[in-house]
């Protein structure tokens, strides 16, 4: 007796493996996430050397040629290559395409560790990172007449960011245009000749007051308190009072030096729409992740800031998810119009409804 005979003569579990199967498959359909490209992992990696105030020239002779002949001799290397602009040095490795990224990274990594001593001891520690392939999915603007410049930048780097990153799948915030909050120490160069005192010595006194440190442990009543040694500045007026020590052994408050501001920052990027100046944020996802999801769900993040913040709104810009809508619903309707001429050609050959 075949496999065939032994199912029409006891129907039930052929019956109960095909709805079982059904229910994994629905189930399964239900949790593929849905987005327009493949999720690929490239083998490249970059190491991100930054040195403030460093010129081109300076970068390329000191730290990317190290970092570049110590890179070459990581195995399956494919290709290095190196940018260099004021004060940042990136060089990326391209792989073979059969080399694992994780080991990529990890010998990345080794690569540098070997010449960090090599490298100038003012550098900021180097970043090494892996390249994702992918870029935004969506790009806001952010509508707000009562707001200024800086207002909106720090609302978008405070709150919105904050909220985009509760929505599951979203990856990374991306501020486009606006200005960085900066307090600017506006130094007066009469006055430091008349009072005898460099520039440097100022900052270097500025960085020192900026520290919160460890102070171990006391007993207060049979309970352990930690201590910690606080010495930041909490606002603006604050160090316009902080006292600068001179040569001489005298001290002034640093107001008599500089005109101290709590203020923004150079702007370096600007963003246009419609000719007018705004502040945006871009969007991507992590890998695996639904696009659809992700846009549902900064849909209804937005939707809250906008209730909780009466008088601002959103625009959309750009979107990548709309091409990723028509593909999806094309693919549904492939995927029924194949089902119903499957059972069209069954009915055509069976000629039995029941049969098919």
């Amino acid at each position: 007796m075949n496999i065939s005979a032994w199912a029409i003569k006891r129907p039930l579990p052929a019956l109960l493996i095909f709805f079982v199967l059904c229910v994994a498959g629905l189930w399964g359909f239900h949790q593929l996430p849905v987005a327009r490209f493949p999720d690929i992992a490239f083998p490249m990696t970059t190491v991100t050397v930054t040195q403030p105030g460093a010129s081109p020239s300076q970068l390329e002779a000191e730290v990317t040629r190290k970092v570049e002949d110590s890179v070459a001799t990581v195995n399956n290397v494919k290709r290095v290559m190196s940018s260099v602009t004021e004060g940042v040095s990136t060089t990326t490795i391209e792989f073979q395409l059969e080399a694992d990224l994780a080991t990529a990274l990890d010998d990345t990594r080794d690569a540098v560790t070997r010449i960090r001593t090599d490298l100038p001891q003012d550098i900021q520690e180097p970043v090494i990172s892996k390249v994702d392939i992918g870029g935004s999915l969506m790009t806001y603007a952010l509508v707000a007449p009562h707001m200024t410049t800086d207002e909106a930048s720090w609302f978008v780097d405070r709150d919105i960011s904050r909220a985009m990153y509760g929505v599951p799948g979203v990856a990374r915030v991306t501020r486009v245009g606006g200005v960085q909050r900066q307090v600017r120490v506006d130094l007066d160069p009469n006055a430091l000749i008349a009072i005898g005192i460099t520039a440097g010595d100022v900052s270097q006194q500025l960085a020192r007051i900026q520290v919160e440190r460890a102070g171990g442990k006391t007993e207060v009543e049979g309970a352990q308190q930690t201590i910690r040694t606080l010495g930041t500045v909490g606002d603006a007026q604050a160090l316009r009072d902080y006292s600068i020590a001179l040569p001489d052994g005298r001290a002034v408050r640093l107001s008599t030096l500089a005109t101290v501001t709590d203020a923004a920052a150079d702007p370096t990027e600007a963003a246009l729409l419609d000719g007018k100046g705004v502040v945006a944020f871009s969007m991507s996802r992590t890998r695996g992740s639904s696009e659809v999801k992700v846009e549902a769900g900064v849909h209804d993040a937005l939707d809250k800031i906008k209730a909780e913040h009466p008088g601002i709104d959103f625009r959309l810009v750009t979107t990548a998810i709309d091409e990723t809508h028509r593909s999806y619903d094309s693919s549904m309707t492939m995927l029924w119009e194949g089902a119903l001429l499957a059972l069209l050609v069954v009915w055509l050959f069976l000629r039995d409804w029941r049969a098919t």
